[in-house]
């Protein structure tokens, strides 16, 4: 650990995503939480939304004993209804979760307070806003109401705040505890991905763009507000790669402090003997709906590929996988059997019965079902873009295809109806992965899949693509373990025609060059594991424990 006099004493981390598992925010908190816990011993506090009415996260072990004493007097005397307990991942942190509910009658003085003191204009708020600050407000009262009961005022106190979400939360402890020093991450700036999402050109314009100006054109005053206000007073203003750093500079007229790349923890991979036999069982899992969908028996040894992620067409470069893959089926080179998986949450009505029931009775199908790309139906089927564009580009998952195609449109938790396995109890059993991104602060998902020996593919966009060229791979080779494709605004069929050859590529090799990728990949994850990356956050703590004692100096 980093010199004592700048090494925090209790640490407070809130987040949207703690106990919450909406995106890779969530993977970033929960893998990190062991090597934290490791560090300061139940004085690293998570702290969450509670809401759930009935029964709470399947993540989240209760624990009566765990500040007891504070949860009733926060109760009774400050009207704070918390929930506290463990999180139920690797290190099993302390985790509060906040009733954020009863604050919302006083959502007008809180938004008028962060005017009055932080020019935070909440004016034209709209959507996720309101809901996401007030829960910011009540995480900042929690940590207040804590503080208070323990006495830490004689401690070392930091608190890290995630994304536009919880900058309330950072404001408010600014504002009421001085002493505490504040840390805010952004993952992605709120106006870069709306600029992205628009379609509009982020990087060639890039020294161009005003972010308070884009704010107003693109309706996104409100988020761009509470995340430049937040970067500008914290203590410590992190961000999580390089490309999003020059992002926060020229939107948030705010040059990170330190920049924090995402690492992952290794007890997520399963040991060597487990590893083979969950790869068998997903690749046999994954065959078994392919042959069920397409009315035909699938080779065993069939090249499974796929893509995941939160549902951004463009930004998340879906369009250009299913492009991608196309070009691969039409190539006349592929010489063995290949299935694309798109692994992308949608709006699921159900899962679909027919293949349902024929999973459950495992029995023959002879002909492709109807509409064969697709798991489970979906709401307002006629308007997505993936079905759509899979159907235009002409994919019919014909019995003569070599690379047939298959959308998988929910939560991969192990209760989906189909799948029925987690998404790292499936990623297991692919063969490659493919992450095209536009838009792509740091990409999760290709350190995911290193970290479970699966080769990738990402691009020069993806925060992550760029961490993994320092770290000593070429990018030109998908036999290194990731291939990283130089993408810009305005070459996507110059990506899709580089991936189809990466595919290609790997189609070719034999079991031993496999092997050998699948230790490359392994070697190139060992260096961004936590116990690696976690010396970016002490520098970071030390950076706001400094300023904030400069403060009360």
């Amino acid at each position: 650990m980093s010199n004592i006099e700048t090494t925090p004493d209790y640490i407070f981390e809130s987040s949207w995503e703690v106990c919450n598992k909406v995106g890779g925010i969530y993977t970033v908190l929960s893998t990190k939480a062991h090597t934290l816990q490791q560090m300061f011993h139940d004085k690293m506090i998570f702290i969450g939304p509670d809401i759930w009415q009935t029964a709470a996260p399947i993540d989240f072990i209760e624990d009566d004993s765990l500040f007891s004493d504070w949860k009733g007097y926060a109760a009774s005397t400050e009207g704070l209804h918390v929930k506290v307990g463990r999180w139920n991942v690797p290190g099993m942190p302390p985790i509060i979760l906040v009733d954020f509910k009863p604050f919302f009658p006083e959502k007008d003085t809180i938004f008028f307070t962060m005017w009055e003191h932080f020019q935070v204009n909440s004016l034209h708020a709209y959507g996720d806003y309101d809901e996401s600050c007030i829960f910011a407000y009540a995480v900042g009262k929690v940590i207040e109401s804590f503080y208070h009961y323990y006495k830490l005022e004689s401690q070392k106190v930091a608190a890290l705040f995630n994304e536009w979400m919880l900058g309330m939360g950072a404001l408010y402890v600014k504002l009421k505890l001085p002493k505490v020093a504040t840390l805010f991450t952004t993952h992605a700036t709120s106006i870069g991905r709306s600029i992205a999402g628009n379609n509009k050109a982020l990087y060639a314009y890039m020294d161009g763009y005003n972010g308070d100006q884009m704010a107003y054109e693109l309706n996104m005053e409100a988020k761009h507000s509470i995340e430049k206000q937040t970067a500008h007073h914290v203590d410590c203003f992190t961000t999580v790669s390089d490309i999003t750093a020059r992002e926060c500079k020229q939107l948030l007229d705010k040059e990170p402090d330190v920049v924090t790349p995402n690492g992952f923890e290794p007890n997520f991979v399963p040991s060597a003997e487990e590893y083979e036999k969950k790869r068998t069982e997903a690749r046999k899992n994954l065959i078994k709906i392919a042959e069920k969908l397409f009315g035909c028996p699938i080779d065993p040894d069939a090249l499974l590929i796929s893509t995941s992620g939160r549902y951004e067409y463009r930004n998340k470069g879906i369009d250009v996988f299913i492009t991608a893959m196309n070009r691969v089926r039409t190539s006349g080179r592929l010489q063995n059997e290949a299935i694309a998986f798109i692994m992308v949450p949608a709006w699921v009505r159900e899962p679909r019965g027919d293949l349902k029931k024929a999973l459950e009775l495992d029995y023959p199908i002879h002909e492709r079902m109807q509409c064969p790309y697709i798991t489970h139906w979906l709401n307002q089927m006629q308007d997505d873009r993936v079905i759509n564009y899979i159907g235009n580009i002409g994919f019919r998952n014909s019995k003569s295809d070599k690379l047939k195609i298959i959308f998988i449109p929910c939560y991969l938790d192990g209760k989906d109806g189909i799948v029925n396995k987690t998404y790292y109890d499936t990623l297991i059993g692919m063969d490659a992965t493919v992450f095209p991104s536009y838009y792509e602060p740091w990409g999760y998902t290709p350190l995911e899949s290193v970290a479970f020996g699966i080769p990738t593919i990402t691009t020069n966009l993806a925060g992550f693509g760029l961490w993994a060229e320092k770290a000593g791979v070429s990018g030109s080779d998908i036999e290194e373990g990731v291939s990283v494709i130089e993408r810009t605004d305005f070459n996507y069929f110059d990506v899709a025609d580089a991936i189809s050859e990466q595919i290609l590529k790997l189609s070719d090799t034999d079991k031993n060059e496999r092997k050998a990728i699948k230790e490359r990949c392994f070697a190139l994850a060992k260096k961004a594991e936590w116990s690696k990356f976690i010396a970016y956050y002490q520098e970071a703590f030390s950076i706001a424990l400094a300023n904030a004692a400069k403060r009360n100096c």
